[in-house]
């Protein structure tokens, strides 16, 4: 119908502090056009600032996690709008893509994938980027660039060699071929490997536990990331900062005045 709104490609709700974001375009098993990451990046900025949300879950609707950039749809393949040097980095990449998963890096608050489906090409990373992964007894991962001509992006060269090790990270993007949830639970990629019926509750289980955790929990997950890349004296100096700044929450006050009455706590996320 001419002048008819299209469907959002992501979904929001929020339910007992936790921000969920469902990717809301089934019929491409959720492909990750420009389209739906702009959506997607909108809705993460909107959590991260809501105080009233303290932990996040990204999932897909449908049959799929996410397929993948959709490379008929504009995505990581095509270049974005603007000049750009035709022998210069993909420019996709550069403004879209790349400035997400970094942010989601960076992320005050925790994040739980739950993975229903393929979680293939850049889909893998937005899943794995998150602190922990649940993935549904059905789900994969593929990296299927080669199949393509193209090289692993969204992060993957880097998170896959730290998450499983060199040998199965070059397997896994040399070879491009399907890796089922079960092993990649064996092999140290994700968390949980649960029946299809249990993604959720399984996610928001994990989710509702960091929602009702302390504000100390956004300076952890982020001092995690930091020690991929620090040498030794830099991280326990990171330490030292992070623990300043939790040690003057109101859920450090908390957490102290609760042992020391021997009653459960009762943090507020500040």
């Amino acid at each position: 119908m001419d002048g008819a709104t299209a469907p959002a490609k992501v979904r929001t709700e929020v339910r007992d502090r936790i921000g969920i974001i469902t990717l809301n375009d089934p019929a491409t098993l959720n492909a990750a056009g420009l389209d739906l990451m702009a959506e997607l990046h909108a809705a993460f900025e909107r959590f991260v600032a809501d105080a009233g949300v303290r932990a996040i879950v990204i999932t897909g609707e449908g049959r799929g996690f996410c397929s993948g950039a959709n490379l008929s749809g504009g995505g990581a393949g095509a270049a974005t709008s603007g000049p750009a040097d035709p022998n210069g980095p993909n420019q996709s990449l550069l403004k879209v893509y790349n400035p997400f998963v970094s942010a989601v890096r960076k992320s005050p608050k925790p994040l739980v994938a739950a993975v229903n489906g393929v979680a293939a090409g850049v889909g893998a990373p937005l899943a794995l980027v998150c602190d922990l992964c649940v993935a549904a007894e059905s789900a994969y991962f593929l990296q299927a660039f080669r199949r393509i001509g193209l090289v692993p992006d969204g992060g993957a060269t880097y998170l896959l060699p730290r998450l499983v090790g060199k040998a199965r990270a070059m397997e896994l993007m040399l070879l491009g071929e399907k890796l089922p949830a079960k092993t990649a639970l064996e092999w140290g990629m994700i968390n949980r490997c649960v029946p299809d019926a249990e993604l959720m509750s399984t996610a928001l289980e994990l989710a509702k536990a960091l929602a009702d955790g302390p504000a100390s929990l956004g300076y952890t997950r982020n001092l995690v990331w930091a020690s991929l890349d620090s040498a030794w004296h830099d991280q326990i100096e990171a330490e030292a900062h992070a623990q300043g700044h939790a040690g003057r929450t109101d859920d450090a006050r908390e957490g102290f005045a609760a042992f020391a009455q021997k009653r459960p706590t009762q943090f507020s996320g500040k």
